[in-house]
């Protein structure tokens, strides 16, 4: 029950960045997701380590893998550990592209004030 609780709180916290007044929205965070990747891996963009990168890409091999830790047709459980994965993968991902989206917005706002 508390797991439960803890997935519909993230969902909750994740729905009210996404929809802040002014906060980049679902789809330019989406789209900023593989320009984040990049400039990680590039050394361009410090607000994301590289181990946070990595456990992210775990997220994403864990929930696309044949193998579970608990397995599937251990109906309730099974399930519900993918779903944990996703929520946390989905909210982890959105919250750090919309903090990559606003370091770029930064970035191009300066480069315009020097020029």
């Amino acid at each position: 029950m508390m797991a439960k609780a803890a997935r519909a709180a993230a969902a909750w916290r994740t729905y009210r960045e996404v929809t802040r007044p002014g906060s980049p929205k679902l789809t330019t965070r989406l789209r900023a997701i593989p320009r984040m990747i990049g400039a990680v891996m590039r050394g361009r963009y410090a607000g994301l380590g590289k181990g946070k990168l990595a456990m992210l890409g775990l997220g994403v091999v864990y929930l696309v893998s044949p193998f579970d830790v608990v397995p599937d047709f251990l109906m309730l459980i099974g399930v519900a550990d993918d779903f944990g994965v996703f929520l946390w993968l989905m909210a982890s991902l959105l919250g750090e592209s919309g903090r990559y989206v606003e370091h770029e917005r930064h970035v191009i706002q300066a480069r315009l004030e020097e020029g």
